[in-house]
């Protein structure tokens, strides 16, 4: 699959996102402050990769749009909630954000801390209010996505980031870290796409969406260590080197940009490995090896 045809293919799927994730707003104008700092970050842009692969396994396991659509939004809406707290003064600090002042920045911290919080309470009313699916599965994915996003997935992730600013943290320890920062939601977005369609947490099929998921996952967080030490501010919609200045742990911290660049590459075979023997998985193949290969 080419380049031009992936990249028109991410822009379907996250056009259909951004309609579907409209609908879930409606105007008051007593929430006005809310709701725009919510969508000022919900549709800032972004490859909305997360939701296009709950989309893109549904379709490769023979489910329906109408289906994964809701799941797709809620990763989306916590993944938001997630960088709008990140960037907050108490985390990260950020300033800038996918080429735009950070959300706090424009909305002050206070809104921008509620705004985050509603986006994550809104994704699992999503979730569970998904009528394309069964009762059981909704409530399958409420329960999945939970472990991803809470304190043994995501939120545990950062956790772990916040406290190895202040300590040489072992490799052990950053893949970890990173399993669960950015690994976690990674494989919920996958996991929620195949429940979408059908398939049970018990399927066979769902181990080898677990593996695709936890290696594109490991690999994304590899290239985006790479990226910011050697990438270019403009180009990333965000500041480069801030890693360093602020004493993380990375990737880097073990390997060479050349290393590290192999380690992706090969993560990156072992996923595509995993789904490679299903039809249709092209989509989701070009995605793995685009994520290794991105350059912003």
């Amino acid at each position: 699959m080419t380049g031009e045809v992936l990249e028109l293919i991410m822009h379907r799927d996250a056009t259909m996102t951004e309609d579907a994730l409209r609908k879930y707003y409606t105007e008051d104008e007593d929430l006005k402050a809310l709701l725009d700092a919510e969508r000022y970050s919900l549709f800032a842009g972004g490859k909305r990769i997360r939701p296009m692969l709950t989309l893109e396994f549904c379709r490769m396991l023979g489910g329906e749009d109408a289906a994964a659509l809701p799941f797709a939004c809620a990763v989306e809406m916590i993944h938001t909630y997630s960088l709008i707290h990140d960037d907050l003064p108490c985390m990260d600090n950020d300033d800038m954000r996918r080429g735009k002042p950070t959300n706090h920045k424009v909305f002050g911290e206070s809104t921008a801390l509620l705004a985050g919080d509603s986006l994550l309470t809104g994704a699992f009313e999503a979730v569970a209010s998904n009528r394309a699916v069964s009762p059981e599965t909704a409530v399958k994915a409420v329960a999945y996505l939970s472990g991803c996003a809470g304190r043994y997935g995501m939120v545990g992730g950062q956790i772990m980031d916040l406290e190895g600013e202040h300590k040489t943290l072992t490799l052990d320890e950053l893949l970890k870290l990173h399993s669960l920062k950015t690994g976690a939601l990674i494989s919920a977005a996958a996991v929620m796409g195949a429940l979408a369609a059908g398939v049970e947490l018990t399927d066979p099929c769902m181990a080898d969406v677990v593996t695709y998921a936890e290696n594109i996952g490991l690999a994304f967080q590899i290239v985006d260590d790479i990226l910011d030490a050697t990438g270019d501010s403009r180009e990333l919609g965000k500041n480069v080197g801030v890693d360093a200045e602020r004493n993380k742990n990375t990737f880097l911290s073990f390997y060479s940009v050349e290393e590290a660049q192999f380690y992706a590459n090969r993560l990156t075979e072992e996923a595509v490995s995993a789904i490679k023997k299903y039809p249709d998985s092209e989509i989701l193949v070009a995605v793995a090896e685009w994520l290794a290969t991105r350059k912003k």
